[in-house]
């Protein structure tokens, strides 16, 4: 069985006002427009052709959420957790409505995550840097009492990101954030102009965070259009600007590291995250034919593009499938239903008994579905 997914824009303070409206061709309301969920996750199931919602066809059952994202102020800096460490959370804050604010855990499974840039240009940031790249970072700050504060302390013995970063979002570290920001926007550096203007442009709309010395302390990565991330557990990261597809578990943990008006657990926080520095790889994945995929180890989720032509592609899937339309015209079929037109920025479900899904037209789709099991 197929069915006709859509969903209403989640209007979060940094999701851009124009890159939803250009992909669906139509007129931008003026709002930020940041997520259109297509799943059946209690925060936001999709909804079905004909009056329902999603999860009352799947009963909650899906392993993965598919979203389109579109950034236009950098998103809260965070982590999300594995799930022994969810479960632990989840059954701590029992007791915790569902909408207290100092909650950290909204259900008790793992969030991995993937990426996938649709805007030309997609900037995130993920992972720490290198140590001893930061600290040539940091001879373009100059000699301040901030910024000579933070080298000795990533230059100390031991796990010095955690305490680090520790360090800049206890409440007590204002002075030195101050003068490191101050001395961030007006560094140069050949080595690493798109960090330090990545930092202003996070600067300019985050005044005094101390997220900002944290972002600092990470990957600055660009996405061309097809390009992706793949997102593990504890793994520290921000999407900073663009259009994307993303696809992740079934589920809305969030930690909260910086750049944000909202709950920081510094100490739970510290707890799930993974300080092993290093480059986060970026996916280019060869092409197969049409159809390209962006192979990652979870279970939960597989997520593949497929660039449309005119000639009819014929996919296999492992049901509960969606098509999700990002361009063109795409048109899906299943075994035993009547073809259905996608609108781009709309997805099409196929229940788990379609087990090959022939898409047809001049476009690109997204299909996502559940990974394969290790």
């Amino acid at each position: 069985m197929l069915l006709s997914l859509s969903n209403a824009p989640r209007d979060y303070a940094w999701g851009s006002p124009t890159l939803l409206a250009e992909l669906e061709g139509r007129q931008a309301t003026g709002a930020p427009e940041a997520e259109v969920w297509f799943g059946d996750h209690p925060g936001d199931p999709a909804d079905v052709a004909g009056g329902t919602t999603l999860d009352a066809i799947t009963g909650g059952a899906l392993p993965y959420l598919l979203k389109l994202l579109a950034a236009g102020d950098p998103l809260s800096i965070q982590v999300h957790p594995t799930i022994a460490q969810a479960r632990d959370g989840w059954a701590r804050e029992a007791e915790l409505t569902a909408d207290d604010p100092h909650r950290n855990y909204r259900d008790d499974n793992h969030k991995p995550e993937l990426i996938v840039a649709l805007s030309e240009r997609f900037e995130a940031l993920s992972g720490l840097r290198p140590v001893a790249d930061t600290l040539r970072l940091l001879d373009a700050l100059g000699s301040s009492k901030g910024v000579i504060a933070l080298r000795e302390r990533l230059s100390a013995e031991g796990d010095a990101l955690r305490d680090t970063i520790a360090w800049l979002l206890s409440g007590t570290a204002q002075t030195e954030v101050d003068e490191i920001i101050a001395a961030a926007v007006d560094a140069a550096s050949a080595e690493f102009s798109a960090e330090l203007d990545g930092i202003r442009s996070i600067a300019a709309r985050n005044q005094r965070d101390p997220g900002v010395v944290v972002a600092l302390l990470m990957n600055f990565i660009v996405l061309g259009r097809g390009e992706g991330i793949f997102l593990r557990a504890g793994l520290l990261h921000a999407y900073m600007s663009g259009l994307g597809v993303e696809i992740m578990a079934a589920s809305d943990n969030v930690l909260r590291g910086g750049l944000t008006s909202k709950h920081i657990d510094v100490p739970e926080l510290l707890s799930i995250l993974d300080t092993t520095p290093g480059i986060v790889p970026v996916l280019r994945p060869a092409a197969s034919d049409s159809v390209t995929s962006y192979p990652v180890d979870v279970p939960d989720f597989a997520l593949r593009r497929v660039e449309l032509t005119g000639a009819p592609v014929s996919v296999d899937v492992t049901g509960p499938a969606m098509v999700l339309a990002t361009g063109g015209e795409v048109v899906v079929e299943g075994a035993d239903a009547a073809a259905r037109a996608v609108p781009i920025g709309q997805a099409i479900f196929a229940t788990a008994d379609e087990r090959t899904l022939v898409l047809r037209g001049s476009g690109e789709a997204f299909i996502a579905e559940p990974g394969a099991v290790s």
